[in-house]
């Protein structure tokens, strides 16, 4: 880095810590996109000159669901570890959000102290960010339908990458979701050294194919996959009888392994962080031991304990993420731990303001268990309208549901409340923006 290089970013880092405190003393945010917005008006190349500085390496996480919790529990491995880390842990994944996040962790001179970067990204600026980033590890989740307004169709978005992937140093370390199609043929089409983790366990199977299924066609020559079973959505063990395509060999035996929080999809999130710490050089058994003692993202089944009564918030913003939340919160009330729960849809820009994907949503399970379903939020009579078609076409004769309509938030989560008992767990399923406003009422405080 010249002088000139030097000087600017240490002004950048001026301003930024500048911003960054006035905003916070103001109360107005906890600054997570505002500082790295003007800092970058300092320096072009401020993004490049700050991830060049990460002394073991950047760790980008891709993928549609999942990135914050998977992000968490791989940042708590290295923390475990001595490491110290950076982290854009607010979920602000556009540049700026990661800019700010990696000047949170330089001094007044704009020396980054970080041992590694993990940076939470948007599925949209992938192409973007690697033009000024040279990872170390790239880990892909998953890749869903989510907000088709901002993103496209999913083999848009991983026919992107791969383009943009393709360019990168042989030394960078691709570790994909070999059963999600397009990310495991994606894999197979590149040079770098790449890792599958994904699931080995037939019992998991869903017992048919939901309606949130957004890839069963072979991504190498278009013919449909023959699906020997699915875990969720497109993601199980699949082949190509026309071509040839098939599940590459999995890294890690998911048998053996423990798991985060509920639901098959932190088993994913479990086995992705997992094999991002071995790449890195962890023990096994230091991975197992954080796993087993690692607490929730905010808003991700995060499980809070509010007027002595048991709260879950699951966020869920697409039919896929809501598709899995409903699985784990009817496994729960067939055990009769959970009666109420309320549901909260929002259209704003956080959440995508086309809603019609809750119409893919296979939202029968959760009416056909009965119990008490209260619905709010900006769009509240559209999710209400789809839990009544629900409710006409369930063929449970026995199933007794309660769907009460709150526009007020506040008093959805009163009533809620009142119809959760002492024993039971309240199971709050938000989009978005609705988790912040959930979770800023429920706690007295805002995240962002």
């Amino acid at each position: 880095m010249n002088v000139v290089d030097r000087v600017r970013l240490g002004l950048a880092v001026g301003v930024a810590k500048a911003i960054t405190a006035m905003v916070r003393l103001l109360g107005l945010g906890a600054a997570s996109v505002l500082p790295g917005a003007i800092s970058r008006r300092f320096h072009p190349r401020l993004l490049s000159l700050l991830c060049e500085q990460v002394k073991q390496g950047v760790i980008l996480v891709v993928g549609t669901n999942g990135k914050t919790t998977t992000s968490l529990l791989l940042r708590t491995i290295l923390e475990d570890q001595n490491y110290q880390v950076a982290h854009n842990e607010t979920g602000a994944n556009l540049i700026n959000g990661l800019v700010t996040a990696l000047l949170g962790n330089t001094n007044l001179i704009g020396t980054l102290t970080a041992d590694y970067a993990i940076l939470e990204v948007d599925e949209n600026i992938v192409p973007l960010l690697l033009k000024d980033c040279q990872p170390r590890v790239i880990l892909a989740l998953n890749l869903f339908r989510d907000q088709l307004d901002r993103y496209g169709e999913v083999d848009a978005i991983s026919q992107r990458w791969q383009k943009e992937i393709a360019t990168l140093s042989p030394n960078t370390v691709i570790i994909l979701n070999g059963d999600d199609p397009p990310l495991c043929y994606l894999g197979q089409q590149l040079n770098q050294k790449v890792r599958y983790f994904g699931l080995s366990e037939p019992k998991l199977y869903l017992e048919e194919i939901p309606h949130a299924v957004d890839s069963i066609y072979c991504p190498s020559c278009g013919h449909p996959l023959n699906y020997q079973g699915v875990y969720l959505s497109h993601l199980g063990d699949y082949s190509c009888e026309k071509c040839g395509f098939k599940k590459s060999k999995l890294a890690l035996n998911s048998e053996d392994w423990p798991q985060i929080l509920i639901g098959v999809y932190n088993k994913y999130n479990t086995l992705a962080a997992g094999l991002v710490a071995q790449e890195l050089n962890v023990e096994k058994a230091a991975i197992f031991k954080t796993v087993k003692n690692f607490k929730a993202a905010f808003g991700r089944a995060e499980e809070l304990t509010i007027n002595g009564k048991h709260v879950r918030i699951l966020l869920s913003k697409n039919p896929v993420g809501m598709n899995e939340t409903i699985r784990a919160v009817s496994d729960i009330k067939k055990t009769g731990q959970s009666s109420t729960t309320l549901l909260v849809l929002n259209d704003r820009i956080p959440d995508g303001t086309d809603v019609s994907w809750i119409w893919d949503v296979d939202t029968e399970p959760l009416v056909k268990l009965g119990g008490n379903l209260v619905v709010s939020g900006d769009r509240t009579y559209d999710m209400a309208l789809r839990l009544k078609y629900s409710q006409e076409t369930s063929t449970e004769q026995n199933s007794c549901v309660k769907l009460i309509v709150k526009e007020d938030l506040k008093e959805a989560i009163e009533t809620a409340f009142n119809l959760t008992g002492e024993e039971e767990t309240l199971h709050i399923v938000p989009t978005y923006s609705a988790m912040l406003e959930v979770r800023g009422m429920l706690t007295g405080r805002q995240i962002l």
